[in-house]
């Protein structure tokens, strides 16, 4: 064209979690009955729908304001119950006008990184959720810039490597945090969070916490809020209703902002994501509408405790199937979100290994897919090949370690054991193939 169209970032967008699914379906028309562990969709795994939230829903359906628009920032009744809720944790306080409403939490992460300044970087972990990790660095057309997750340390972050990337890198204007963790499960202790803040305090960073797993925690684990630990410093939580309800096709998530008023420059950036919303209108109605009768039924709690005791169930049990497997692959019990990420010892993958595969058209399709692609996606594609399941390689998670995530979803006892013994039969027999 006679000027070039493309976005300096659009070479970094990139969602494997979805991507993978191209390739699935692929093998699905050639034969292959896929088990599909690449997405966190609690429904799509055979979560049912509690008749008391399906009641709620059908009520507000029949009221004919819920097909209306609602105020950019979201309906005020929706937004002064959030508000209210934070409130009553402790912490920072926040009023109604600090809650912003978006299309799912998505949109949100687009916006939050695209009305940055193109200079300015936000630093986030590694491995991390793609979203966060495209959406930062097509924003500044350039790489993300991470901190480490350990894995042989409850997947905890590396504080002395996310100082020194603060310390040395002056373009470091804001923090990323994921906790309860995606794509590793982990949940991170008060004083791992309390450094943290330190940190932004201390070099006068913003923190983002991507907090949608927040009421999603097990194995007597306790979550600590950002509006617990954030102090002074100004911050950003994302939070929707996605995964506990669950109700992902809502598409609805919010933002709460702490510590508004604080500094004039954050303000305008966060005057400018409000004014990106106004652009649009306004967010979906009818989630927003449900979201306090759902919360306040006296319901919700129970739901919640045994949802929780549910993914403790399977997180014992995916662990207890995988660890036998120290001396080949990293495993760590988790203990928040739904997720569990393994990883390949160093030296562990080779170019050469591969798994047998009945179909020949399946294996010829497969052997054409596995040229230069990192070492953990050529796993991936054998494992979807040979046994239909459906696993994220782990590099796909801005890392580079090797390894794959996969889902506690699954509802089905024998599924969910079956799949998980598929996995470690088939890691050891990849390895050994070498």
């Amino acid at each position: 064209m006679r000027t070039n169209i493309v976005h300096i970032g659009a070479g970094e967008l990139s969602y494997e979690i979805r991507g993978i699914v191209t390739i699935a379906q692929k093998l699905q028309r050639l034969g292959i009955k896929v088990i599909w562990e690449n997405i966190g969709d609690p429904v799509a795994k055979g979560e049912t729908i509690p008749d008391w939230i399906k009641a709620i829903v059908h009520e507000i359906v029949e009221q004919d304001c819920s097909y209306a628009y609602c105020p950019t920032k979201g309906l005020e009744q929706t937004r002064e119950y959030i508000a209210a809720l934070n409130n009553s944790q402790g912490g920072a306080q926040i009023s109604a006008d600090n809650v912003l409403f978006f299309n799912g939490t998505g949109d949100a992460i687009t916006k939050i990184y695209s009305l940055l300044r193109r200079e300015a970087r936000v630093i986030g972990p590694s491995p991390t959720y793609s979203t966060h990790s495209s959406a930062e660095a097509s924003h500044a057309g350039m790489p993300p810039i991470t901190y480490r997750l350990d894995p042989e340390n409850s997947w905890y972050p590396d504080i002395e490597d996310l100082r020194n990337k603060i310390k040395y890198n002056s373009a470091i204007a804001g923090m990323l945090i994921i906790n309860p963790d995606n794509p590793t499960g982990a949940v991170y202790p008060r004083e791992i969070l309390e450094e943290m803040i330190g940190l932004a305090k201390k070099y006068d960073l913003f923190v983002i916490c991507d907090e949608i797993y927040q009421n999603i925690v097990y194995n007597n684990t306790v979550n600590v809020p950002l509006s617990q630990v954030i102090g002074d410093v100004c911050g950003i939580s994302l939070k929707g209703i996605s995964k506990e309800i669950p109700w992902p096709g809502a598409r609805c998530g919010w933002i709460e902002v702490y510590n508004a008023g604080k500094d004039p420059c954050f303000d305008r950036y966060i005057e400018s994501i409000l004014n990106a919303k106004m652009v649009e209108v306004c967010s979906t109605t009818l989630p927003q509408k449900a979201i306090p009768k759902i919360m306040q039924h006296p319901n919700y709690q129970s739901y919640l405790r045994e949802k929780n005791s549910f993914y403790e169930r399977a997180s014992s049990l995916a662990y207890e199937i995988l660890s036998p497997l120290k001396d080949i692959i990293i495993v760590n019990k988790t203990n928040g979100a739904f997720y569990m990420s393994v990883v390949f010892r160093e030296g562990k993958l080779k170019p050469n290994q591969r798994l047998p595969i009945a179909n020949s058209m399946v294996e010829e399709f497969v052997e054409g897919l596995v040229h230069n692609v990192p070492l953990d996606k050529r796993f991936a594609y054998f494992l979807l090949a040979s046994t239909g399941i459906c696993v994220v390689p782990l590099s796909s998670f801005c890392t580079d370690l090797f390894g794959f995530r996969v889902t506690l979803l699954e509802k089905d006892p024998t599924i969910f054991r079956t799949t998980f013994e598929t996995i470690r039969d088939n890691i050891e027999r990849y390895v050994q193939s070498a």
